[in-house]
């Protein structure tokens, strides 16, 4: 998960308001404590931290609590407002609305700026007919090859002359035939820091793009040196946006985002892993909610557009509701849960997953185990399949037997699609009271206009 550590941190502060018997200063002061220690160690400005954490005290020891929700409540809800709007507050979409569109990315080396692109074009191909991808770096021997191998990944044309080495003459040359794109995404050159050379190489490109978004690739890894590069940027060639990369598995992703939140060009978009699709929307609704275990429906609904079609997943979504499941369903869910991404990741979106503490193996599903799964539920007769529970003893030797598998995958299986059909029992109302308690909560407190359930 991204910035595990901070949400774990938070998730544990939202327990012990749960807990108490009473809400007084001595709690509120444990929370603020909590919180401070947490930022802090994400690598957040400690100016900002204690900022933030004043805010949240002055509020909790002196709102009221509105009509219809507990003191607790509204001290969650207080935690949920203000780290939304530490973040960015109701965050920053683009909206391609004119032809050729043209975003130009702009950081210094080893930020990920070319891996951006590719990725940035993946984004947007559900949302523009005709992309391209330009390469302007001419400083990088590999560049134009490693964006020709992007650009073929997702199968969106890619322009450059890995010969000249004026990046103005390199945009001049296909200008016309960049017009004909929806959108055109300019990747440029950078260097180990903001030289007067790059400074006039970028503001040469600047004056011949005409870019609609200017957007800073940082790296999440640099923490609170973020907000000096993006204030650096932006008086170079007035960005508009940043781009954090490599959130995943860097516990200074916290310090980016927040130095960026509190410049003139917020985040707009992070960088989760290194595959085409880590990818996604900086939504700070979103964000915070998922910190605090409470999912993100947007960001989950977006991924399963790409992964199942529309009936598949309102049949899908019937089943959960009746709280029917067999086998079958279970490798149907697997496999578009699998062209998703890895399911620990997905489970971060799902609201109420963030309470429940799954077992890390029942979520790392590999598509070898799915495909070994797809030869032991051949062998399953129709009754097993669509009844799961009556698989034991002699009908796993024989499944197992008629497979080429072992029994103890068999029953590896078997055990899988219990956990599974137990979750799904907790989000039908069949168990989890505690789920369907903090859902009830989150659904009377009407200031929290990211969460929906």
């Amino acid at each position: 998960m991204v910035l595990e550590k901070l949400g774990s941190s938070l998730k544990a502060a939202l327990e012990k308001i749960a807990g108490s018997v009473f809400v007084d200063e001595k709690l509120i002061n444990e929370l603020v404590k909590e919180l401070q220690r947490a930022l802090l160690q994400s690598d957040v400005n400690v100016k900002l931290v204690f900022d933030l954490s004043n805010k949240i005290k002055k509020r909790a020891l002196e709102e009221k609590a509105p009509s219809g929700i507990t003191k607790k409540e509204h001290i969650i809800n207080i935690l949920y407002e203000e780290l939304v709007e530490f973040l960015g507050g109701e965050g920053y979409k683009i909206d391609v609305n004119k032809k050729p569109f043209k975003i130009m990315l702009v950081g210094l080396f080893g930020s990920g700026k070319t891996t951006t692109a590719g990725k940035l074009g993946k984004f947007f191909q559900k949302r523009a007919s005709k992309i391209a991808l330009i390469q302007l770096d001419v400083w990088r021997p590999a560049a134009f090859t490693q964006l020709q191998q992007l650009g073929k990944q997702i199968n969106v044309p890619v322009f450059g002359d890995p010969k000249e080495k004026n990046p103005a003459k390199i945009y001049k040359k296909f200008e016309k035939e960049l017009n004909e794109f929806d959108l055109v995404i300019v990747d440029t050159a950078g260097r180990d820091a903001l030289s007067d050379e790059l400074v006039e190489e970028l503001n040469n490109i600047n004056k011949i793009v005409k870019a609609d978004e200017r957007l800073l690739v940082i790296s999440g890894d640099i923490g609170q040196a973020a907000e000096n590069q993006a204030k650096m940027f932006h008086e170079t060639v007035d960005v508009t946006g940043v781009i954090v990369t490599k959130m995943e598995g860097t516990a200074k992703g916290g310090g980016a985002l927040s130095a960026c939140a509190v410049t003139s060009a917020p985040v707009k978009f992070i960088g989760i892993g290194e595959k085409i699709n880590d990818f996604e929307e900086f939504n700070p609704t979103g964000f915070v909610s998922r910190l605090l275990g409470m999912g993100d429906i947007e960001a989950l609904l977006e991924k399963a557009k790409d992964a199942m079609t529309e009936e598949d997943a309102q049949d899908m979504g019937k089943k959960f509701l009746k709280g029917e499941f067999n086998m079958i369903d279970l490798y149907e869910q697997m496999q578009a849960m699998k062209k998703m991404g890895p399911l620990s990741k997905i489970a971060e979106l799902i609201p109420g997953m963030g309470q429940i503490k799954m077992p890390k193996e029942a979520l790392d599903v590999q598509q070898e185990k799915l495909e070994n799964w797809k030869f032991i539920m051949d062998s399953c007769s129709k009754e097993e399949l669509e009844n799961p529970e009556i698989i034991s003893g002699n009908r796993m030797e024989r499944i197992a037997k008629g497979s080429g598998r072992s029994v103890k995958e068999v029953r590896e299986l078997v055990k899988q699609y219990k956990q599974a059909k137990k979750m799904i029992k907790m989000f039908s109302g069949g168990s989890g009271g505690n789920m369907k308690n903090m859902e009830k909560m989150m659904k009377r407190m009407g200031g929290m206009k990211g969460m929906k359930f």
